[in-house]
């Protein structure tokens, strides 16, 4: 199948593509500047004449299951520790169909935002949900979103000076083991794969020591990727240097984490030093712009991690602290928030792009997306500025992210179209609300 989207009103591409590009299967396989033609015949022919054209945002930090907590009021108006303290007993009562439901709501909400790959963090295995990974899994496949699925892990509850209580930590051989499993279970390795498997243990205050060597460890037997959360507040900067003598960087260079198959979420609290190592190690750090300011959390230094050498990429967050899943809009989030650090100078719609496309890219160590590329995989968002807001606008990429895009008009993934006309092609979205709404009620009455 070849597919030609034809002379976009715009496109973010690094190379001449004014004429658009060609699809073959699953992959970008030409870009036409001007005047050019695809080389040889098409079966389809998209015109995109009215459409800003993206490849597929990639979102590097999320936690599905929070969408059946938004808005919660025991939860609002808190700081960090304060907020997962008031949370931390709800999500407690989580059951594998609701983390199911939960998938697919933020990733139906992410694929209608543009976005073509997710990473998500689960780190809560209660009881009743101790195969939530395979509940994940199932409800991915019914969306067919490309995923990241972080086998995430609490072992440290408040009874040994952990923050989350002790109905929602785990046994470290059992973790360790249902890692593995997964990995074996799940991760693909190959080019253009649609699941891959990383292991994330929770945070510093919630994990031992021991925990995150071997989870190092075991992730490097079986060359997966590592995730966590790190330096996000100061009472976690407090936290550390109180129970490890140690500033979280340090902590983490300690227990083998310093490294190039890295990522994290937040970074904000990394002094000079500190960013100067993690660049040198080439560190990844996701930006997750709105639920910084929903907690009031700080501001990530992306241009000074950037120099030193580390990659930077998006991420939504969790649906308890953004409160929704939708990647374009956190690209205007995250040029406005680093606006305040840097300067209107600094800091373009461009910037911002890149966090969400070659930059995510980057933080999960994928080369075969994020790009619009020949060889790249045919992941792509098409963009109508249609709406009141975009009238007038001169500078349709700009426009995209300065005058507010929220949903996409059509997004592939692989080279299947899972969005047209603004609807998911194979998803009953009211139907899927429906069957969230009553789960969301559910967990929150428990």
């Amino acid at each position: 199948m070849r597919t030609w989207i034809r002379s976009p009103l715009a496109i973010l591409s690094s190379k001449p593509a004014d004429n658009g590009i060609v699809i073959e299967d699953d992959q970008i396989v030409e870009l036409l500047s001007t005047g050019n033609k695809p080389q040889s015949p098409v079966d389809q022919v998209v015109d995109a004449s009215e459409s800003v054209l993206l490849p597929g945002l990639i979102n590097t930090h999320h936690h599905y299951y929070q969408t059946l907590t938004r808005a919660l009021p025991v939860a609002l108006d808190k700081e960090l520790f304060a907020w997962l303290k008031s949370l931390y007993p709800v999500w407690a009562n989580l059951d594998e169909e609701m983390i199911q439901v939960a998938t697919e709501m933020a990733t139906a909400e992410l694929l209608l935002s543009g976005c073509t790959t997710s990473a998500d963090h689960h780190y809560l295995f209660p009881e009743a949900s101790q195969n939530a990974i395979d509940a994940q899994i199932d409800g991915i496949n019914k969306i067919g979103i490309r995923s990241v699925l972080t086998r995430g892990s609490m072992s440290v509850g408040a009874d040994q000076g952990g923050l989350p209580p002790q109905s929602t930590v785990q046994d470290e051989d059992e973790i360790l083991s249902d890692c593995e499993r997964v990995i074996h279970r799940y991760h693909d390795a190959t080019e253009g794969a649609m699941i891959q498997i990383a292991l994330a243990p929770c945070s510093p205050f919630s994990v031992s020591t021991a925990l995150m060597s071997e989870t190092a460890n075991l992730a490097r037997r079986h060359d997966v990727r590592l995730h966590t959360h790190l330096a996000e507040t100061q009472d976690e900067t407090s936290y550390c240097e109180k129970m490890f003598g140690l500033r979280p960087l340090n902590y983490l260079e300690k227990v083998g984490w310093l490294s190039s198959d890295v990522w994290l979420a937040h970074g904000i609290f990394f002094n000079a030093d500190e960013i100067t190592r993690l660049g040198k190690a080439k560190t990844a750090i996701t930006h997750c712009p709105s639920s910084n300011m929903v907690l009031g959390s700080g501001q990530c230094k992306t241009l000074d991690l950037e120099s030193a050498g580390s990659p930077v990429g998006l991420g939504v967050d969790g649906s308890a602290s953004n409160d929704g899943s939708n990647m374009i809009q956190e690209v205007r989030q995250a040029l406005l928030l680093q606006r305040l650090r840097y300067g209107s100078a600094r800091i373009s719609h461009l910037d911002a792009l890149r966090f969400a496309t070659t930059g995510s890219a980057e933080c999960l160590g994928r080369n075969d997306i994020g790009e619009i590329q020949v060889g790249k995989q045919a992941d792509i968002a098409l963009f109508k500025l249609d709406q009141p807001r975009f009238s007038g606008a001169a500078d349709a990429l700009a426009a995209l992210v300065l005058c507010g895009a929220d949903r996409a008009d059509a997004v592939m993934v692989g080279g299947t179209w899972k969005v047209k006309d603004g609807e998911l092609v194979h998803v009953d979205l009211p139907e899927l609300q429906r069957r969230h709404t009553l789960s969301a009620s559910k967990l929150q009455s428990l």
